[in-house]
């Protein structure tokens, strides 16, 4: 069975980026019925939060991304020490004692010189009674994995055959001197041990894949398939990454974007596919393919979403929305919402349109002669289907004017607004009382 993991850190709010990696993770898996599973990486005591683990699952639920089993990292640390245990029986791991302040000098050396910061692995010429005799005056040792300095070669399930030298890097660190254990190894005995076949990230993990296949094959598994994304930027082509805060699920939510509206453009920039919205999740899936992403680097337009955001407006019935329709404080009808929704792009607009129709309005400027015209004109009888005919077929014979020169200031005086719904079904909806009340000076 396929089975691949999200593996967030709850460190902050979910951002566009790595809701894309859960997406993408979650498209792949349901698209060959397999499981997706959703790794809290919180060994990172100063770090994680509790408040943003419950966030994360909440952002998740809310994009209707449902996991098929959830695992915590801070769980497992027996796993870890066991798996340090063997890389050292192994020798490839070894103990280091230098201090964040002496590597930091060694790297400022090396860069002066013109060489590559890498570690230069002076631990290794520590003998056994070396790091006793450290370990005895209260020195406390970080743990690095020995890199077999050789060419890794993988194929991508993005960008096709990759390979990364590996004596360009440096042995990475494992575990800290505090007993934290590092990402790098922490990711790869959960792989193993839940039996991770695929794992789909940013391309920004590409070093961090190669060392981890070197890892996988130290502990005795094969790594499992590996494809890295092209990272999003913005539709200068600008990283996103100063930007993260403000392109939070939860900011865009409150901001009345909708779940379909995001996934939709999530699923498909960066692919050969077109863009568009779709009505659920399962249109998503069925359409998903991996090979479809290219090596480009996608923008994420917020103009992009926020037409999708329209789109899905214009398609979703009111059965659907109902829900989020009754957390607004004002009674919407399913004769309203067909009214209103082509031309609303969030929520927040449903609000506006039901002050425009039920409301009070502001005065705005208008040809008082036109607006008392409008208002002697108007059929005195009982608002129904064909009010609106009958009024405008008198209003143009009586002010002479057609066309734009009717509608457009008939609509100004009744919204206040340029554009909006079909006239004749509004002013139904607005009924006869507040017609008269928008064409009179009481407002």
């Amino acid at each position: 069975m396929i089975k691949v993991r999200f593996a967030p850190s709850p460190t902050g709010y979910l951002h566009i980026g790595n809701f894309r990696t859960a997406l993408v993770n979650f498209l792949f898996a349901k698209s060959k019925n397999g499981h997706f599973m959703l790794r809290i990486d919180d060994t990172d005591d100063e770090r994680s939060c509790k408040v943003y683990e419950d966030a994360i699952r909440e952002d998740l639920t809310w994009m209707n991304i449902n996991w098929d089993s959830i695992e915590r990292q801070s769980s497992r640390l027996l796993s870890y020490k066991k798996a340090l245990e063997i890389l050292l029986e192994k020798k490839r791991a070894y103990p280091c004692f230098e201090t964040a302040e002496e590597l930091s000098l060694k790297r400022k050396s090396q860069l002066s010189s013109g060489k590559p910061p890498i570690y230069d692995r002076s631990a290794l010429r520590l003998s056994d009674s070396d790091v006793a005799d450290l370990k005895t005056k209260g020195k406390k040792p970080h743990y690095r994995f020995l890199l077999n300095h050789e060419d890794v070669n993988w194929n991508d399930l993005v960008k096709g055959v990759s390979m990364y030298n590996m004596s360009n890097l440096s042995d990475p660190v494992i575990l800290r001197e505090d007993g934290r254990v590092i990402y790098t190894l922490a990711s790869v005995v959960d792989d193993i041990q839940f039996e991770v076949t695929d794992i789909l990230r940013g391309e920004d993990h590409m070093t961090n894949s190669a060392a981890q296949i070197q890892l996988f094959e130290a502990l005795g598994s094969l790594p499992p398939k590996m494809g890295h994304l092209s990272l999003l930027t913005d539709n200068t082509g600008s990283g996103l990454s100063k930007r993260l805060g403000s392109l939070s699920l939860r900011k865009l939510r409150s901001q009345g974007f909708q779940p379909m509206a995001i996934s939709s453009l999530l699923a498909k920039i960066g692919t050969s596919d077109s863009i568009d919205i779709f009505k659920d999740m399962k249109q998503i899936v069925k359409s998903f393919d991996i090979t479809k992403f290219g090596n480009s680097k996608p923008k994420f337009d917020e103009k992009e979403l926020s037409a999708l955001n329209s789109k899905f407006f214009q398609m979703v019935d009111y059965t659907d929305i109902s829900h989020q329709l009754n957390t607004l404080g004002i009674k919407i009808t399913n004769e309203f919402w067909n009214l209103i929704r082509g031309n609303i792009n969030n929520l927040d607009d449903v609000k506006f349109w039901w002050k425009i129709v039920y409301g009070d309005i502001e005065e705005i400027p208008h040809d008082k002669d036109f607006k008392k015209l409008a208002l002697q004109t108007l059929p005195r009888d009982k608002f129904d289907n064909n009010t609106w005919s009958v009024w405008i077929n008198s209003l143009m014979k009586k002010s002479g004017k057609k066309g734009k020169e009717l509608f457009k200031p008939l609509r100004l005086c009744l919204t206040g607004q340029n554009n909006g719904p079909e006239m004749a079904n509004l002013v139904l909806m607005m009924g006869k009382d507040k017609v008269k009340e928008r064409l009179s000076n009481n407002y």
